[in-house]
């Protein structure tokens, strides 16, 4: 049943990860390999630096089927309803807030289950959540968003957190991923929609 439950998680924050990656590769006008090596490094860039650092190999993302079969899934939708998914303002933002909810939750999940480790449980939540927009940014030649000052890892770190809670049995286990995954996420949007952001270090000129 958990294990069940965790693969749909992780599969669902495959799905709208890679959906951030080929709008955002739409954007940039890349062709077809091009969109779908983006979608490729937003869903599973995360998920196999966390899979290499925990010694989970090969990393799941690149030896699952159900994994590249949902990547090719978010790419044809991208490609055949471009036109709706670009309507919405700013739609990468709007899909990587939502994956990371999901990714926050699911590498929190598998690292703990791995090596019982709060400290890196939280650390590997946080990179399966964020490193694949950031391998997705520097590709696109763009600042990652997570370096910059943008409420980005921080609504990972408490989406990491809140998982972790559940699974020390702090609050229900049953319940953990879901929290996790609904408080990052709407943390992400709040920022976006209220311009929350942390404060940046600036020079005197």
């Amino acid at each position: 049943m958990e294990a069940g439950l965790f693969l749909a998680i992780d599969l669902i924050g495959t799905f709208v990860f890679a959906i951030s990656g080929s709008l955002a590769a739409i954007n940039r006008q890349l062709d077809i390999f091009g969109v779908f090596v983006a979608a490729f490094v937003t869903a599973c860039g995360g998920g196999v630096i966390r899979d290499l650092c925990i010694g989970s190999t090969p990393p799941a993302g690149l030896i699952n089927i159900e994994y590249i079969g949902v990547i090719f899934f978010a790419v044809i939708l991208c490609a055949g309803f471009q036109n709706f998914l670009l309507k919405f303002t700013q739609p990468t933002l709007f899909f990587d807030a939502v994956g990371l909810g999901f990714f926050s939750a699911f590498g929190a999940h598998k690292v703990y289950q791995h090596i019982h480790n709060i400290e890196l449980a939280i650390l590997l939540g946080i990179v399966t959540a964020v490193g694949g927009g950031l391998i997705r940014d520097i590709l696109l030649g763009r600042v990652p968003v997570v370096l910059t000052k943008e409420i980005y890892a921080s609504a990972a770190l408490l989406g990491a957190a809140v998982q972790l809670f559940g699974e020390v049995h702090i609050i229900n286990p049953r319940v953990s991923p879901w929290l996790a995954i609904a408080l990052c996420t709407l943390i992400r949007m709040l920022s976006l929609k209220y311009k929350w952001n942390l404060p940046a270090i600036k020079t005197n000129t």
